[in-house]
């Protein structure tokens, strides 16, 4: 892989995502090459719907996605992309079904219709935060029986977070009559079977899981104080959110 590809791929997720950049970051290095591509992907392909008013135009950025991925499973040329270019040497044939399901899944932020149910909304976490991490737990040896309830932990976390944006935008994005504590207690039962499964992984696979790190706290707060997602009062402090990264890079625990 060019340095300059992996470089590419870092300063895209250091800007674009950066909780997931500090992870990688804490992650042993051989790991980054791995998981740089996948949050890189990911960036661009979260961000395709959001880019221009024009749905169709969306949904042709987001095929074109799908496209590479394609061309990533076949095993022929790739297209030369300086996220595409480097994904391709990061990840298998096996891994594009997954990816391709985090794509579709991001088909519906295109017209931001509400989730019908709880259940839409958690399939949507599972495909979209649970794929990349099931990818990036298999590409670094181990985990992927995780990754669902990983993905619906940070996957909650982050569209928790998100909410007051996402209103703001004219979107609506939480079933009718959701009930945010409970969807915060079922993502508090998640995260603690990561966090009883992790110490078991191998060394090389724990950075997969590294981007949840610091984020229990945020549950929690959501589960007690459903006002507190609303007003925007869920953001972890900086300086406890990297110490518990740390600690979990350290010790194998999720903190």
């Amino acid at each position: 892989m060019a340095e300059f590809d992996l470089n590419a791929c870092a300063a895209l997720v250091e800007r674009g995502d950066p909780v997931r950049f500090r992870a990688a970051m804490a992650a042993p290095v051989p790991a980054r090459a791995v998981l740089f591509p996948l949050y890189a992907f990911n960036i661009e392909v979260a961000r395709a719907p959001w880019v221009t008013g024009e749905p169709m135009i969306a949904q042709m950025r987001l095929q074109w996605w799908r496209d590479a991925l394609a061309e990533i499973a076949e095993g022929g040329v790739v297209r030369r992309h300086e996220v595409v270019t480097p994904l391709a040497l990061a990840i298998r044939a096996e891994d594009v079904p997954t990816l391709d399901r985090l794509v579709a899944a991001r088909e519906r932020d295109i017209l931001g219709e509400r989730f019908a149910d709880e259940a839409e909304l958690w399939s949507y976490l599972e495909a979209t935060a649970g794929g990349l991490i099931e990818v990036a737990a298999r590409r670094l040896g181990g985990g992927t029986a995780l990754a669902p309830s990983a993905g619906r932990a940070l996957g909650l976390v982050n569209w928790l977070m998100a909410v007051p944006a996402l209103r703001a935008a004219g979107r609506q994005p939480l079933p009718e009559g959701a009930d945010i504590a409970a969807l915060a207690r079922e993502g508090l039962v998640a995260f603690d079977v990561v966090g009883r499964g992790l110490p078991g992984l191998p060394a090389s696979a724990r950075g997969a899981f590294l981007p949840l790190a610091g984020f229990r706290g945020v549950l929690r707060r959501s589960a007690r104080d459903v006002a507190a997602v609303e007003e925007d009062r869920l953001e972890p402090g900086p300086f406890g959110a990297r110490l518990r990264l740390a600690l979990t890079a350290a010790t194998g625990r999720l903190w």
